[in-house]
């Protein structure tokens, strides 16, 4: 069940990425805000992307790291020259008093979720019970001041109404505080900031494909790696298929359907780490929440609130389209237990390949290594 939701959760996430981009690339190019210019222009997004995807994580994470950098700093450049123009009374304008709270929830929690997609690839990843604190946590603090800061540069710099704070309108804002240079510069590096977050969610749900069908939960066919790039070419294919469909759908329904089912899924989750902390404290584990039983209680009751919020404002379609993916996924897991039994379908590794993977496991000891 936690795997059918995260999976279905990320695919439809991922949907969103080619939809924001048309949103971006429509200032430029008018004619890809509908019809079939926007139809073949997210199919082009698509397959490009999945293509660089398949050539490995190595070039993804680095092409990642990249873009990050080329999306940050031109915040920056915004940030520092509206030290001048800032009017702290800005920041405590209330603004208009008709706000869509649905639609805010929504996007400030699809804004930052999936952090737990990183745990996909801690196979691919050199002492990950070392690494992954790390990354996370520097990660958490450049995403939140990512967003605080440019904000906060434009809320304080700028005059300017409200209605006029729509999709994309910092790329005007840093071109009213800056020039046309730096509106440009923010524009297109909004478009490849997209292609990064597309790129590591569609890693993360092939990667967790693999998973499952390590763990006998999908066919051995789903593992199956590229020969030259040793990627899980059935799984990226999979999933950029759910996300082409989904593409086209409007982006506020692809984000509130991707928010419930990781509600779900982190919901199961946070049980699942409450109730094994009660019953297994001694296990070992590559890392430990440094807590006892009622601090983890408590570390997960404000997460659970707002995952609750964030299910209870979704809306009858998002119930329709998570309910039916649930069922799906229930349903899926009947399916291949009964493919098991009947053997119509080949699960995991023959006995050899398990046996030299053990061997491998235990020669790597605490130290990672590969799934």
């Amino acid at each position: 069940m936690m795997g059918s939701w995260k999976f279905f959760s990320g695919a439809i996430n991922n949907g969103a990425y080619p939809a924001l981009l048309v949103e971006y690339v429509k200032h430029v190019i008018p004619a890809v805000s509908g019809g079939l210019p926007r139809i073949l222009t997210i199919l082009f997004f698509n397959i490009i992307l999945a293509l660089v995807n398949y050539t490995g994580l190595t070039i993804v994470g680095y092409t990642a790291v990249a873009l990050g950098t080329f999306a940050l700093l031109p915040f920056l450049l915004m940030a520092g020259f509206s030290i001048l123009k800032i009017r702290p009374r800005r920041w405590i304008a209330l603004g208009d008093r008709n706000r869509d709270w649905r639609l805010y929830f929504n996007t400030l929690f699809w804004n930052l979720n999936f952090w737990d997609s990183a745990s996909t690839l801690a196979g691919e990843v050199e002492r990950p019970q070392q690494t992954f604190p790390k990354a996370l946590f520097s990660a958490g603090i450049i995403t939140c001041l990512g967003y605080l800061i440019p904000l906060l540069a434009g809320i304080g710099a700028l005059d300017v109404g409200q209605e006029q704070w729509t999709d994309g309108f910092l790329a005007d804002a840093a071109g009213m505080i800056t020039g046309k240079w730096l509106k440009y510069w923010v524009s297109v590096a909004s478009v490849l900031s997209v292609v990064g977050l597309f790129e590591a969610q569609l890693s993360a749900s092939s990667y967790q494909l693999l998973g499952m069908a390590n763990l006998e939960f999908l066919p051995r066919i789903v593992a199956v790696r590229s020969r030259w790039f040793d990627t899980p070419w059935v799984g990226i294919l999979v999933t950029s298929v759910i996300t082409l469909g989904i593409s086209y759908i409007g982006f506020e329904n692809i984000i509130n359907s991707a928010n419930f089912l990781y509600a779900l899924g982190m919901l199961l989750e946070f049980a699942s780490f409450v109730w094994l902390r009660r019953k297994y404290p001694g296990l070992k584990r590559p890392f430990r929440v440094p807590m006892g039983s009622a601090g983890v209680v408590c570390m997960c009751i404000v997460p659970s609130a707002f995952l609750v919020l964030v299910m209870v404002i979704g809306g009858t379609i998002v119930f329709a389209v998570s309910g039916g993916l649930t069922v799906v996924g229930v349903m899926g897991y009947f399916l291949m237990k009964h493919c098991k039994k009947r053997r119509w379908m080949e699960f995991r590794k023959d006995e050899e390949e398990v046996a030299a993977a053990a061997v491998d496991g235990a020669e790597e000891g605490d130290g990672g290594g590969r799934v």
